[in-house]
């Protein structure tokens, strides 16, 4: 992984500098909370419901584990012994006091990490897949585009006020685990005629107006890739609208102006960027690729080992092929039924650190599913990994069942939020681990959001929740086929919302609907909705009746 150079970290610190004076000033006075506002922000502050959040970045979902120890002490030492890891793979702290704040950071520099752009109207922490470098399937490791792509962006004079939040991911496998669809740009890096290069996407993003992002660019050569993205945020900073902040993001400019427009100008003003680079973007990106070698050989047998009852469960469903055949990539699920969905605690955060120093290369990655990746483990190692993971309440074996929600804070944390999350994705969990359905139903994507914004992705997974408050109830919205990968899709809504007490029943029904309607066991939720819609579903959920097939 990349490691900060002299300059990375005098910026940090001297950022961590001006941050600590202005929040002196804040606390005495001097500063008013509108004043201070903007401040804040721009060093991954918030100011939620009951407290500050602090959101750190996770370049990529990419940590190391005395990255990982040093997160458990600042939850231990300033906020309640935890954290929360999101799906732009950042970590939230959200009990800091005020004063506290700058120790944090300067905690964090001390282990090349910070909170810088994890929020304000620039370019956020670039996301990646998770299984980057390991996966059976890549076609090339992303992370040196990614990590090119935060240097150029962090602190840009041109983009540091764009007319709304940008985020950007990149894949470089042939499966999509990064939902480059739902981004403002998305890159997937492809090979063509022998040469590497990348799909872009642009105007892809959910919220209150959720839309896919469109192909601007079939095919860039990857030498072009950082002039290409800078023209395109050129030409959306200038045309971006700022009179309406709901109407900001890039996918309205392409709604509103259409992609072929919009490429025409992005075409242009490429023309110009990659006269203007010369080069040297190209020479940071060979200093950069040598940080992200692959593991050192430590060959074992190709086998798994045998175990336990539990540990077969959990190698069925937490492991995803590595590409080296003695290897196996770990998902480690951080939602165990009844657990708050993308928590860890302090001493959990410990033990993760010591299996990944001690079994997996030192890599440690966060998915934008809320869980914690172990990359790079041998298949020989893998019981004693489990063992530790069993200690520490962390081997639920349901890595991508429908227990493995995707939840935002909700109304128990967050200030935009108008419903509850957690509570609900903790009742469903436990209900589905009650009925032993898991393993029979397989892979399965329910995320939840606790309000329009989608912090929760709802829009695509296969059952989506949404949040709402309706005459002071809180009230739930479900949404039904969307899909995150290649195939992706925003899910439909079924039709009137359920209370809190009746939404996990409807879920339930929904689940076993697709059962009903599957025509083997490999069929999933995606295939079957495409292949008889949102028909039979709406059937069992509003009229009680059975799910039919009319295919």
């Amino acid at each position: 992984m990349y490691a900060y150079a002299e300059f990375d970290e005098d910026f940090v610190r001297a950022r961590v500098r001006q941050f600590r004076d202005q929040v002196e000033r804040r606390i005495d006075g001097r500063l008013t909370e509108d004043e201070f506002k903007p401040l804040r922000l721009m060093n991954g502050l918030y100011l939620q419901l009951h407290a500050y959040m602090l959101r750190v970045a996770i370049p990529y979902g990419t940590l190391n584990s005395r990255q990982m120890r040093q997160l458990a002490m600042v939850a231990d030492r300033w906020d309640r012994g935890y954290g929360h890891f999101t799906t732009r793979q950042n970590i939230q702290f959200n009990w800091p006091r005020l004063r506290d704040v700058p120790d944090m950071l300067d905690a964090l520099a001390d282990v090349g990490m910070h909170a810088i752009q994890t929020s304000g109207n620039c370019v956020r922490n670039v996301t990646a897949d998770p299984f980057a470098g390991a996966a059976a399937d890549e076609i090339a490791d992303p992370r040196p585009y990614a990590e090119l792509l935060r240097q150029w962006s962090t602190d840009h004079p041109e983009f540091q006020f764009l007319p709304r939040k940008f985020k950007i991911a990149i894949t470089g496998a042939e499966e999509d685990r990064a939902v480059t669809r739902a981004h403002d740009i998305g890159l997937r890096l492809l090979r063509q005629g022998g040469e590497t290069g990348f799909e872009v996407s642009i105007g892809g993003g959910l919220g209150r107006t959720p839309m896919l992002g469109r192909v601007i660019r079939a095919f860039l050569p990857e030498a072009d890739l950082l002039p290409y993205v800078e023209a395109i945020l050129g030409v959306y900073n200038r045309l971006g609208r700022r009179d309406n902040k709901y109407k900001a993001r890039i996918k309205i400019a392409v709604h509103e102006m259409g992609l072929e427009t919009l490429r025409e100008l992005v075409e242009a003003r490429f023309v110009k960027t990659r006269a203007e680079f010369g080069g040297a973007d190209r020479a940071m990106l060979a200093g950069i690729a040598g940080h992200f070698a692959p593991p050192a050989s430590c060959h074992g047998p190709e086998t798994i080992p045998p175990g336990s009852p539990a540990f077969r469960a959990w190698c069925d469903t937490n492991l995803t092929r590595h590409r080296r055949a003695d290897h196996a990539i770990v998902t480690v699920s951080l939602k165990t039924p009844g657990q708050v969905p993308g928590d860890v605690t302090a001493a959990q955060m410990r033990v993760l650190a010591d299996l990944a120093e001690r079994y997996g290369h030192d890599d440690l990655r966060i998915s934008h599913r809320q869980n914690v990746v172990l990359p790079h483990v041998r298949k020989a190692d893998l019981p004693a990994v489990f063992e530790a993971l069993a200690g520490a309440g962390l081997a639920a074996a349901n890595a991508g069942l429908v227990s493995d929600i995707i939840a935002c804070p909700g109304l128990d944390y967050c200030a935009l939020a108008t419903a509850r999350s957690i509570p609900v994705a903790q009742r469903i969990a436990l209900r589905f681990e009650a009925l032993k359905l898991e393993h029979e139903v397989g892979p399965l994507r329910l995320n939840i959001s606790g309000c329009i914004n989608a912090c929760g992705h709802h829009h695509v997974a296969d059952i989506g929740i949404l949040g709402l408050e309706r005459a002071g109830v809180e009230t739930y919205q479900m949404t039904l086929g969307g899909d995150p990968t290649v195939t992706a899709a925003i899910g439909e809504r079924t039709g009137p919302g359920f209370s809190s007490d009746e939404i996990v029943g409807a879920v339930e029904r929904i689940v076993l609907a697709y059962l009903d309607l599957r025509r083997d066991a490999e069929e999933t939720f995606a295939e079957v909705f495409r292949r008889v819609g949102l028909g039979p579903f709406q059937q069992v959920l509003y009229e009680g009746g059975e799910a039919t097939d009319a295919a």
